[in-house]
């Protein structure tokens, strides 16, 4: 079974559509906000990647820039850009986010004719 996971959101200021974003495993992310600084970060985060989208949440997720990262979190470090959006940023359930899932193409099933009629049916 997939692990789930859980984004979180930092904003750097209210009125911004800019948000940079993280996917944690959330029984670990709860345990290190809670203060347990002993679990390592990368038990913490799904992978060392920070998203950016400058449209709000249903925005297009891209990286960002390392002028972006400088900009708002004073260094472009992957380390201490992550310990920033941990603590500062918000969790949000990720229902349907899942980490190693694979699904078939729904055509290769049998419900869809994908043979068509060629020419014994003109």
């Amino acid at each position: 079974m997939p692990k789930s996971l859980t984004k979180v959101v930092y904003k750097p200021d209210t009125q911004s559509t800019d948000e940079f974003i993280i996917f944690v495993n959330p029984a670990e992310y709860k345990k290190w906000k809670a203060g347990d600084r002993t679990i390592p970060l990368a038990e913490v985060v799904d992978s060392f990647k920070v998203f950016h989208s400058n449209q709000g949440a249903q925005g297009i997720l891209g990286a960002p820039s390392k002028q972006q990262l400088d900009t708002i979190f004073s260094t472009t470090k992957d380390f201490d850009v992550m310990t920033q959006i941990l603590e500062k940023g918000k969790d949000q359930a990720g229902n349907g986010i899942n980490s190693g899932s694979t699904t078939m193409n729904a055509a290769r099933g049998s419900l869809i004719d994908n043979k068509g009629k060629g020419m014994s049916g003109i």
